[in-house]
């Protein structure tokens, strides 16, 4: 029986990133009827951020399969799968938790392989934390989906307000929120096994791959963040880095914090540290949240931590911090210095999907409540992105060869891997290029663009 006949559902996540796995598979688990049986099949796009085992192994996420694939490989067994909607090979749910440009080109992939099929799975997509930049063109790649996931109130508004302002059906845009959100709430320091019942106050620093982007501007941050642990003798003070280097997560990381510590002048003092794993266990014993505009401060608003978000560099839409305005969150190290302490405005907490309000338990009922009936339904209609060769026929046909699919959403002439699985040998030279180019991209890269400034 297919597994939407029975008290079970089949998913399969499609994601390229750490991080777009963490989101997708969660979200996945989320959106399952509490008592469903749920069998999710992890599938990681090949490509320059695919996780590392490290990677996926902090994440802490488990998937009943998981394997690498290029895009055409995922095509081809999400369409063999569909072929099978009379076993338990087919899927109920696909999730794609990719950048705008994978999303569009796998559901035009998609509607191309289900071709003349009117049973086919539910097909979802969204973002894996704030969407503070290139909203349109982000959301209208991924229009097409049976389900765009909108992480708050606010930006269901907006998802709806883009699409309708264009003539495009926004009934997709469902609204959610962040699937990582939860753990204890925040009850201070107590600890009654250390001495005195307490343990050290803890600051910590959640960095981001990108923001900033520069030497400058990140070696500033680190100084204030170690100026903080000498001022602050008493404090445990650590910098929670994303990735070890030669490893990428989401956006490109040039450089790395760990080699911006080693040229510390005279050392790290001894209450600083490093710290990775995940970032839900990080915050058990976080008591201020500081960043500069990472997701990690909605994980930390949800548990009621203290969380700040940088003025230092000022308040600007390429920090992503303008985001927080109105939040009551924003300010700078001096203050921090001085002891500072925020106080989040719970109007504007209530807007972004936080809900520590205590209903977070019911936050996918609605997105829940449309899977089922989609799932039960006899047959959907093709899947409709409101990119085609006719609305933008200068803009999609670049988005679609960039994965190797043609304006029709067909394996391109000649595509690699179109039509089998990739043999030993090819994963062996994959994995070896893309070792290349993060070498390039972290060591390579800085070392030419500093000789151009000379």
């Amino acid at each position: 029986m297919p597994a939407s006949a029975t008290n079970s559902l089949r998913v399969a996540v499609l994601a390229d990133s750490d991080t777009r796995w963490k989101w997708g598979a969660l979200t996945a688990k989320r959106l399952a009827p509490e008592d469903a049986d749920i069998r999710l099949d992890g599938f990681l796009l090949r490509g320059r951020a695919t996780p590392t085992a490290r990677q996926l192994q902090e994440v802490g996420v488990r998937a009943d399969s998981l394997r690498e694939v290029t895009g055409l490989e995922f095509l081809r067994a999400m369409k063999e799968a569909t072929e099978k909607d009379t076993g338990e090979d087919a899927y109920d749910v696909i999730v794609l938790s990719l950048v705008g440009g994978g999303v569009q080109a796998m559901l035009h992939g998609l509607r191309r392989a289900w071709t003349g099929r009117g049973k086919r799975p539910v097909v979802v997509t969204g973002y894996v934390g704030v969407v503070y930049e290139k909203l349109a063109d982000g959301l209208l790649l991924r229009h097409g989906a049976d389900l765009v996931l909108a992480n708050s109130r606010q930006d269901a508004d907006r998802f709806r307000a883009v699409y309708e302002g264009v003539g495009a059906d926004a009934s997709s845009v469902t609204e959610v929120a962040l699937p990582f959100l939860g753990g204890r709430p925040y009850a201070g320091n107590e600890d009654p096994s250390a001495e005195q019942g307490r343990r050290p106050y803890t600051v910590v620093f959640a960095v981001q791959p990108s923001v900033p982007d520069n030497r400058r501007d990140r070696t500033y941050l680190l100084n204030r963040l170690v100026q903080h642990a000498r001022l602050h003798p008493d404090r445990e003070v650590l910098l929670k880095l994303r990735s070890k280097p030669g490893e990428h997560t989401t956006h490109i990381e040039e450089l790395p914090y760990q080699k911006l510590v080693q040229r510390l002048p005279g050392g790290a003092p001894a209450n600083f540290r490093l710290v990775y794993g995940n970032m839900g266990e990080v915050l058990d014993t976080t008591d201020l949240l500081v960043t500069i505009s990472s997701t990690a401060a909605l994980e930390s608003l949800h548990r009621r931590i203290p969380t700040v978000v940088l003025t230092d560099l000022g308040i600007r839409e390429t920090l992503g911090n303008h985001h927080f305005v109105g939040s009551g969150c924003l300010a700078s190290w001096d203050q921090l210095d001085a002891g500072y302490e925020p106080a989040p405005d719970p109007e504007w907490v209530a807007r972004q999907g936080v809900v520590a309000d205590g209903s977070y338990a019911t936050a996918f009922d609605a997105a829940r409540t449309r899977i089922a009936k989609l799932v039960a339904a006899p047959e959907l209609p093709p899947l409709a992105p409101y990119y085609t060769p006719v609305t933008a026929p200068g803009y999609l046909p670049g988005i679609l060869a960039r994965h190797h699919l043609g304006p029709d959403g067909a394996p391109l002439p000649g595509a690699p891997g179109a039509d089998r699985q990739a043999g030993p040998v090819r994963q062996i030279v994959r994995r070896a290029a893309r070792g290349a180019y993060r070498h390039g991209v972290q060591r390579v890269a800085p070392v030419i663009r500093r000789m151009g400034e000379l």
